[in-house]
């Protein structure tokens, strides 16, 4: 998961990039933490973990 100081980092660039009307912004972090979790794991979204959310959004 993004420690709150990687997403300090990170959440200018996301913001800067990203369509207005798609995810609500205090979402962004752990969905960006969701997807880093399943590259870094070569798993299935299903298989994320609870507190990254639903994986069906």
């Amino acid at each position: 998961m993004l420690s709150d100081a990687q997403w300090s980092e990170l959440e200018p660039l996301v913001e800067a990039c990203r369509p207005k009307a798609k995810t609500p912004p205090q979402d962004l972090q752990r969905t960006l933490s969701a997807i880093l979790w399943r590259h870094r794991n070569g798993a299935k979204w299903r298989a994320i973990p609870e507190e990254l959310g639903p994986w069906w959004r």
